[in-house]
């Protein structure tokens, strides 16, 4: 009767890392830089291209974040907030058939125990290698648990006329 616990442990871990290995996105989510480079690739690539949907929800916690901000010519701060679904439907509603490439420029990266934060600079094009039309920061808060990363929020602002990046965000 002892045995009988310990055999459904060993089928439970049995179950879970058969199931990892054979997920295709549980390599995005093995490390910090991992899910940084594939939080950015999946958001880029040619206008033609449908973005990897799935790929992109399973980066981020059931209950993660996207917020934007923005300031109007009278200084005032906005923003919004979706979920991964939510910002799903606003990119394919105002940016299908568009090329988007988001490289990211630096990254400082602070970690304790489970949580970690990524101030990611970044700059958008709209060719692949063509001029840079927009900068800015992202702010990333990631969680691990159950052996992976998650995105609890990204929060991010663009530079603004009189906002530029200052240099501490852009090189060592």
């Amino acid at each position: 009767m002892k045995r009988l616990p310990f055999l459904f442990f060993l089928l439970q871990v049995f179950y879970f890392n058969s199931f990892a290995q054979n997920n295709p996105y549980a390599k995005d989510v093995a490390s910090i830089d991992a899910i940084m480079k594939a939080l950015t690739e999946v958001i880029s690539g040619p206008a033609n291209e449908e973005r990897d949907w799935e790929r992109f929800k399973y980066l981020f916690a059931e209950e993660g974040k996207l917020i934007p901000t923005t300031k109007d010519a009278n200084g005032k701060v906005s923003f919004n907030y979706w979920s991964p679904g939510e910002y799903i439907q606003m990119f394919i509603k105002n940016r299908s058939g568009k090329a988007f490439y988001e490289q990211e420029l630096y990254r400082i990266t602070e970690a304790f125990g489970n949580i970690a934060h990524c101030f990611s600079t970044y700059a958008v094009r709209t060719e692949e290698n063509g001029p840079v039309e927009r900068r800015g920061i992202n702010s990333i808060q990631l969680l691990k648990g159950e052996g992976r990363w998650y995105i609890m929020n990204v929060f991010w602002s663009n530079e603004l006329e009189g906002e530029q990046l200052p240099q501490k965000y852009l090189t060592d």
